[in-house]
């Protein structure tokens, strides 16, 4: 009689290859039913993982799966690279997850990562509807966002630079700048402090969410609408490339920045800083970004039971440039 292989399984269990791999090396969310089936499908074919299988278990793999809203932006491209050559450092590869913005694709990378060994994920992703860090069995660090107490995030002043950003638009003459920004919620702490300098000015604040999941070119479209209805006199936007949309909208109209329309992004990447050198913005560390994150993980992968102390954020700083 052949030997059961890992697919036998699988097929009497009624579950993927997948799930019987994450119940041998106890990765990653199961419910009991689910275990239950898979053990009883493997003591009643006899089933025994081979040598190399078995030495497999419970060791480290020598993977971090990065798990990113989209590469195409470059924050997001040198921050991967920034991690990537802090891990390379610490004798850990990277496996890149490219979500696309999209909170399915974003759980399906998840679920993939713990199913395929990784040692630890690092994220930096904004779908607020993905649940699964809550109950992932491996180490997490998240890069500028909150995903509960028992995970640490690395991030940036976003409190200061929010009121960085609008206290500079406002002592340059602006008196209706309006913040575009990807999503509106109060963990957005640029947006608080964009509200609370408006506020504090006696000027009102206008908030204008586009949502991170819209096309490029549904976002433009949407900027200039925003910016013909308000009759805007100053942007904040919380990403770079918001930013120059809102210039590329200047230029078209006619309106002369920074006389009419005074501007300010944020993030401050390499390629920007290149192909914009003279936009305002809020510069992030971005590579102590990533290299804080990759100690962290490393540091949480060596001891998982460690307690973390929360991280203090990382200033940021305005860089002044024609736009403003």
């Amino acid at each position: 009689m052949a030997r059961p292989k890992l697919q036998d399984v699988a097929a009497r269990a009624g579950v993927s290859v997948t799930t019987v791999s994450r119940v041998l090396n106890n990765r990653g969310y199961l419910s009991d039913d689910l275990r239950r089936r898979v053990n009883a499908a493997i003591d009643e074919l006899g089933y025994r993982p081979d040598a190399i299988a078995r030495s497999l278990i419970g060791q480290k793999s020598g993977l971090v799966g990065i798990v990113v809203p989209t590469v195409a932006d470059p924050f997001f491209g040198e921050l991967v690279s920034a991690i990537e050559r802090s891990l390379a450092g610490h004798g850990y590869k990277a496996l890149l997850c490219d979500c696309q913005e999209n909170a399915a694709r974003e759980a399906e990378y998840l679920d993939l990562l713990q199913a395929n060994r990784v040692d630890g994920i690092i994220t930096s992703t904004h779908n607020r509807e993905v649940a699964g860090y809550d109950r992932a069995e491996l180490p997490i660090v998240a890069v500028d966002r909150r995903l509960g107490a028992h995970i640490p995030v690395v991030r940036g002043d976003n409190r200061a630079g929010g009121r960085l950003a609008t206290e500079h638009l406002i002592a340059r003459g602006a008196r209706a700048p309006i913040l575009l920004t990807a999503t509106d919620h109060p963990g957005n702490d640029r947006a608080t402090s964009y509200r609370e300098v408006m506020t504090a000015h006696g000027l009102e604040p206008r908030v204008r969410a586009y949502g991170y999941a819209t096309p490029v070119e549904d976002r433009r479209a949407l900027v200039e609408t925003w910016l013909a209805e308000t009759g805007a006199d100053g942007v904040f936007a919380t990403d770079d490339l918001t930013a120059m949309m809102a210039l590329e909208w200047a230029h078209k109209t006619g309106r002369r920045v920074p006389e009419d329309v005074r501007v300010v992004g944020y993030d401050g990447s390499a390629a920007v800083r290149q192909g914009v050198p003279g936009l305002t913005t809020i510069g992030q560390p971005i590579e102590r970004l990533g290299a804080r994150a990759a100690q962290l993980l490393v540091d949480r992968i060596a001891a998982p039971d460690a307690e973390t102390a929360p991280e203090p954020p990382l200033p940021v700083a305005l860089r002044v440039g024609w736009t403003s």
